[in-house]
């Protein structure tokens, strides 16, 4: 019984990503991982590794150039596990062998998908594949088309797969060589409409997708956190595209040399892209220092809960920003959209800021010893791990070792969720310790 009870949901989910991590990092040093036969050292393999995972990109050696196909198969499954979890995997396994989802896996699983209640998970997790199946095999075909141009049908369709399930999985990794991401297609309209909209599509969440798709079939009203995170979604990408083309607008090195409809469709990229996607189709140290510095915040901000994407989340954001408008109007209680918010829901959404805040402040003050990069850079790339994005100045393939270590941290935790692991660390009170309140007592306040 102290071992069930040892095995908490979050330690289940900490665990179960943590040996995901390490197969995958054990068959990245296989010879026939790499094309020079030697395989990646054990370092570079579990970067590597817990970048797929954890859905980042961030890389210390080109996908393209340094593995074979075996090589970018394993980073590909790794991408598709970690982005939808390992326990949707898991119940889907289950299903197909007729075996009944078990009480205890069910916890795992709300865990996993991040939902407040039990009600619903295995169907949600069904949900959750038949709809990445379906989006990630249409976004492929669409590329494959494109790209069979400049490929030819065999590439193409190998290249169009990659792509659509590392776009919808907010993965960031690509094969096009020489750390280029998507720059060689900044001008394409159909490669950045389809990764585009696969990016959003995996960012939104997949509670909201399927109330989306609930809402149409069936007419049923948009729960509170569809409507919050579609608001907060569209405000966040038409407000950072918005800023991206005003500021790079006059820059020779981003912006300036480009036809107008291509500096619209390329801010809006690299808006999307920073919410955890990792692609980019314009060279981004080539930016002004005030777009690296949006990009950070939206970096940190992040996608949406139960998505494929990272950061601290779109309603955690908003909860603290509604919680600091209440105080200024010396509200009690704090609401939206004719709901109040629970208290609990705003504690856990300020430990998630403070603890986030708090990992990168930690983790940027070590780099400052242990790399020789500016500050912004060093700010970027610990901001671009959290999030889960995989955007880079180009920092990471020359990380030293410390650095390598403490980006793979960063990265996990951002996966995870920073509450999540400090549950997974914590022994949780029991019985009538946790029942105990003391007497009340103000301090002073700012």
């Amino acid at each position: 019984m102290k071992i069930l009870r040892f095995f908490t949901p979050a330690r289940v989910l900490v665990l179960g990503f943590s040996l995901l991590i390490l197969v995958g990092a054990l068959l990245l040093t296989w010879p026939e991982a790499t094309r020079d036969g030697q395989g990646l050292g054990f370092l570079n393999a579990l970067f590597t590794a817990t970048s797929a995972v954890c859905v980042t990109g961030l890389v210390v050696v080109d996908t393209g150039t340094t593995f074979t196909i075996f090589g970018q198969l394993v980073i590909l499954s790794l991408i598709q596990i970690g982005g939808l979890g390992f326990m949707t995997f898991a119940t889907l396994i289950a299903i197909m062998l007729g075996k009944r989802v078990t009480f205890k896996e069910r916890l795992v699983l709300q865990e996993a998908l991040n939902q407040v209640s039990q009600a619903g998970v295995v169907r949600l997790a069904r949900y959750v594949l038949q709809m990445t199946f379906l989006i990630e095999a249409l976004g492929a075909l669409i590329l494959s088309v494109r790209w069979s141009v400049d490929l030819g049908w065999g590439q193409a369709l190998y290249y169009g797969i990659f792509h659509a399930i590392s776009a919808f999985n907010n993965a960031g990794f690509d094969l096009f060589g020489n750390f280029s991401s998507l720059t060689g297609y900044s001008g394409d309209l159909v490669t950045n409409v389809t990764v585009i909209l696969l990016i959003i599509t995996g960012g939104l969440g997949f509670t909201v997708l399927a109330d989306l798709y609930s809402h149409k079939r069936e007419g049923k009203k948009f729960s509170l956190h569809t409507k919050l995170v579609l608001q907060a979604s569209g405000i966040l990408i038409i407000l950072g595209a918005a800023l991206i083309f005003a500021v790079e607008f006059a820059n020779p090195k981003t912006l300036g040399t480009l036809p107008l409809p291509v500096k619209v469709m390329a801010s809006f990229f690299q808006s999307v892209t920073t919410r955890t996607a990792g692609f980019n189709t314009l060279n981004l140290p080539d930016f002004r220092d005030t777009t690296l510095l949006l990009m950070i915040a939206l970096m940190f901000i992040g996608a949406s809960p139960g998505s494929t994407g990272g950061g601290v989340k779109t309603t955690t954001f908003i909860s603290v920003v509604l919680a600091v408008l209440s105080t200024f109007k010396g509200e009690d209680h704090i609401s939206v959209k004719g709901r109040t918010l629970p208290r609990e829901v705003i504690q856990k959404a300020v430990a998630i800021m403070v603890l986030a805040i708090l990992l990168i402040f930690a983790v940027v003050s070590l780099l400052t010893i242990s790399e020789n990069a500016d500050f912004l850079t060093l700010l970027f790339e610990v901001t671009s791990a959290f999030g889960t994005v995989g955007l880079s100045l180009g920092i990471t393939p020359h990380l030293s070792g410390i650095g390598k270590i403490a980006i793979i941290l960063t990265m996990f935790t951002g996966r995870v969720g920073p509450l999540t692991l400090g549950f997974a660390l914590s022994q949780k009170r029991q019985g009538a310790e946790a029942a105990i309140k003391y007497p009340e007592e103000k301090i002073i306040i700012g």
